[in-house]
């Protein structure tokens, strides 16, 4: 009798100890974003001036280590934090910040991305392709790459785009790299938005996944067939100049160079008509 008594007691603090439990990690995880948000403004700070002062001006290391004291605190009070890890290892690699080492900043690099963070991903995979001259490490590469990719991350999207468009490593398929550049496109990424409107002026079909993926579900009847009709008669020299916008927004030349380029060619042809 009185084990069951003690059964039933127990089971009225589960839900109870469950909540507790939850309320602390909530509040543990707002705490360690704080430190990080605190972190990452002191490095947008540096990252603002470093270009026009020398890497070991004393003037910075008051921003570093502000950044490297909140990212530190950001693991000590959540120590499952993925993003403190990342821009932690980040600090490691980059900055000439008081007591940088690179083999810490590997240790957290690796960490952030087996845990799943998709920047650490990418640029773990990154770096096993370029800094690693010793050891075939592609496949360690594209791993790391594709888990990053499964979260959209956009430097991951246009990375592989890139693989598959040049047959590096893997069989040549242009439907899966403009998959790839579009949908890093969307995310505002210059280099896949020029790469993809590239390919569409070459003559490239978009590919019937990019459709697919762009066409409303089928109960929204007809606004189906009218985006269905709209992929048809889509001219790509517009949807060129669309991805090129993109990169013009993006802050890249190179997109603003194309976008004049077809106006003026547009210009021309219209000048021969009327001629």
């Amino acid at each position: 009798m009185l084990r069951f008594f003690i059964s039933r007691a127990a089971g009225r603090q589960g839900p109870l100890c469950t909540l507790r439990h939850q309320r602390w990690m909530h509040e543990r995880n707002k705490k360690a974003m704080g430190f990080v948000a605190k972190g990452w403004s002191a490095l947008q700070e540096v990252d603002r001036v470093i270009d026009y002062a020398d890497l070991n001006d004393p003037r910075l290391i008051p921003l570093l280590r502000t950044a490297k004291d909140n990212f530190e605190l950001a693991l000590e009070v959540d120590n499952m934090n993925t993003h403190a890890r990342y821009w932690l290892s980040r600090m490691h690699f980059k900055y000439h910040v008081p007591g940088a080492c690179k083999l810490i900043g590997v240790s957290l690099l690796v960490e952030a991305a087996n845990m799943g963070d998709a920047d650490a991903q990418y640029e773990l995979g990154c770096r096993l392709r370029v800094d690693n001259k010793y050891v075939k490490s592609d496949q360690q590469a594209f791993y790391y790459i594709e888990e990053a990719v499964e979260q959209l991350h956009p430097g991951a999207l246009y990375l592989l785009g890139a693989v598959y468009l040049t047959g590096d490593c893997v069989k040549r398929d242009v439907a899966s790299a403009m998959w790839c550049f579009h949908r890093a496109s969307e995310k505002g990424h210059a280099g896949a938005a020029i790469a993809y409107g590239s390919l569409l002026l070459k003559g490239y079909e978009v590919p019937e996944v990019v459709k697919r993926f762009n066409v409303r579900s089928p109960s929204t009847g007809g606004a189906k067939k009218k985006k269905d009709v709209k992929w048809q008669n889509e001219d790509a020299i517009e949807m060129a100049k669309e991805q090129f916008r993109i990169a013009a927004e993006a802050g890249c030349d190179l997109g603003l160079h194309w976008l004049n380029r077809l106006s003026d060619s547009e210009k021309q042809d219209l000048q021969s008509l009327n001629q």
